[in-house]
């Protein structure tokens, strides 16, 4: 992140829908005439917009509402097919072969190209639709250019998406951080019938891009497809700063009335710049090992690392008489010490350990996930003093983990991974 950087936390506790990430951007201030333009030129009918203030459990919040003709509508805020029997009405809607209109992700992508749109936010919308269809087709155990369905392809998906896509190009919003997605529990009634909660949809976007979920006591869904196909694809962050100030706030209203009130939060924020960096302590334990194996050692090291330990290294050394050995030395935290000389004794000949408190300088770091080609990566993210920009650097677990995913060399993925850098964080 650079300070020229528009950065939004999406605030996702009670959940998160394709409405309510068009509304809560509108309340941030994205500009309603130019989302009303863009809407207007995409070319599909069926639908209206209304854009008003509610209030949600007491709390003031933007309501951006889809309303559907009679041949669109699908029930998806109608509490009693959600969740109770459909009443014959309802019945005879869903299997009216008129009832609904599908289209495919390459339908989806010609609309967005015939469309009055930015570059940036069409890109945007397509990432999103195409992160759907992929989990929708995996769900469904076909390919996804055979997806041809409701959560793909109705009328109010397309707009939902494309309301998201155009306001956070309009806001100029760079960065998104989403630390979470909050769901809740039991069954949820669609269109290919009950299904549990999360729906499968839902879970195979969240498991493909590593967000990490957390499972409510409420009953109901609070995270649909199209919420969590949109926080895929713009989530750039899972943590927060530190500390950071909230330069405005948006809020936006979920239609479905449940046990959570359905509002998703937006905040644009600015981390607080701290150029100095950390100075801290920490304690260096050695010994010096003059009838120990290498193989001892790294299953000495495999111990100490899995009991805390910061660093482990073993260097040759000569002791007196010209005895070759090696000394031992680790670096850890001070209520780690019992726990590291525990392992030294347990595992090693010594009958003597040396520690030393020492004084360090360290820069601040935080951990991001960056998307690449090859799968989602952490990238450390370290800043640098006196305001001199910051460096990143991938995540050895990361790297390896693509490496046997993908099948490719560790200096490939490497490469790979330094480019998207370069190209996605200036």
């Amino acid at each position: 992140m650079t300070e020229n950087n528009t950065i939004v936390y999406l605030d996702c506790s009670s959940g998160i829908s394709g409405d309510m990430t068009a509304a809560a951007l509108l309340d941030l201030g994205a500009d309603e005439t130019v989302l009303r333009n863009a809407l207007a030129s995409l070319p599909i009918g069926g639908y209206q917009i209304r854009i008003s203030r509610v209030h949600k459990s007491g709390i003031a919040a933007c309501d951006f509402n889809v309303i559907l003709d009679a041949e669109h509508e699908n029930h998806d805020h109608d509490m009693a097919y959600l969740y109770g029997q459909p009443d014959h009405a309802h019945e005879h809607r869903a299997q009216s072969p008129h009832a609904h209109e599908h289209h495919s992700l390459a339908e989806i992508t010609g609309i967005l190209h015939r469309a009055q749109l930015t570059d940036r936010a069409r890109d945007t919308a397509i990432r999103i639709f195409t992160i759907l269809a992929q989990a929708e087709a995996q769900a469904h155990g076909t390919a996804i250019d055979k997806v041809h369905f409701h959560e793909v392809g109705a009328v109010d998906s397309i707009v939902d998406i494309t309301a998201a896509a155009v306001c956070l190009d309009n806001l100029g919003i760079t960065d998104v951080i989403i630390p979470a997605l909050h769901e809740g529990t039991g069954t949820v009634r669609c269109q290919h019938g009950i299904l549990p909660v999360p729906v499968p949809a839902v879970a195979n976007i969240i498991q493909a891009h590593g967000i990490p979920l957390h499972i409510t006591h409420a009953k109901g869904e609070y995270v649909t497809p199209t919420g969590a196909a949109i926080a895929a694809a713009v989530r750039t962050s899972g943590t927060l700063p530190e500390s950071f100030t909230i330069q405005k706030t948006g809020i936006g209203a979920g239609k479905r009335e449940q046990e959570l009130p359905g509002l998703l939060r937006a905040m644009i924020i600015t981390p607080q710049q701290k150029t100095a960096p950390n100075t801290d302590a920490i304690y260096k334990l050695e010994t010096n090992l003059d009838d120990c194996t290498g193989e001892a050692l790294g299953y000495v090291m495999e111990q100490l690392f899995a009991a805390g330990a910061r660093d482990v290294q073993y260097m040759p050394v000569f002791m007196k008489k010209n005895r070759p050995a090696y000394l031992l030395t680790v670096l850890c935290q001070k209520d780690d010490i019992p726990a590291m000389e525990s392992v030294i004794f347990a595992q090693t000949t010594t009958i003597g350990i040396r520690r030393v408190r020492m004084e360090r300088t360290v820069l601040r770091r935080t951990l991001r996930t960056l998307h690449t080609p090859l799968g989602s990566v952490q990238v450390k993210e370290c800043a640098l003093p006196s305001a001199a920009g910051t460096r990143l650097y991938p995540e050895y677990e990361s790297v390896a983990e693509l490496c046997k995913k993908t099948g490719q060399s560790y200096q490939d993925v490497y490469a790979c991974i330094v480019s998207e850098i370069a190209k996605q964080i200036p």
